[in-house]
């Protein structure tokens, strides 16, 4: 793929204080319905998995999944085990 059509195919986000000061906040009613789920990485050296198992005790986590060996990038470290994570999600009824 040249760097042209790649640009063109990129997103861009925004990770600006000032920019998500104006931006619509996130509703009980909207994302608040959602149910949530969390995937520890143990291995992951940038947010500890005891800080991982914190978040998802302190914002309305309904099930946490744990995968052993992945890190920041369990996408590149464990793609099996996230893969099966995944499906599990798309197959339960939350």
């Amino acid at each position: 793929m040249d760097v042209k059509r790649a640009i063109k195919k990129t997103r861009w986000a925004s990770f600006f204080c000032e920019d998500l000061a104006v931006r619509e906040k996130f509703t009980e009613e909207g994302y608040g319905s959602v149910p949530r789920v969390s995937i520890i990485c143990k291995e992951d050296k940038g947010i500890p998995a005891e800080y991982q198992r914190w978040m998802a005790a302190n914002f309305g986590i309904e099930k946490v999944f744990e995968i052993d060996g992945a890190d920041h990038s369990p996408m590149c470290s464990s793609p099996s085990e996230l893969l099966n994570i995944f499906l599990d999600i798309a197959q339960s009824k939350m």
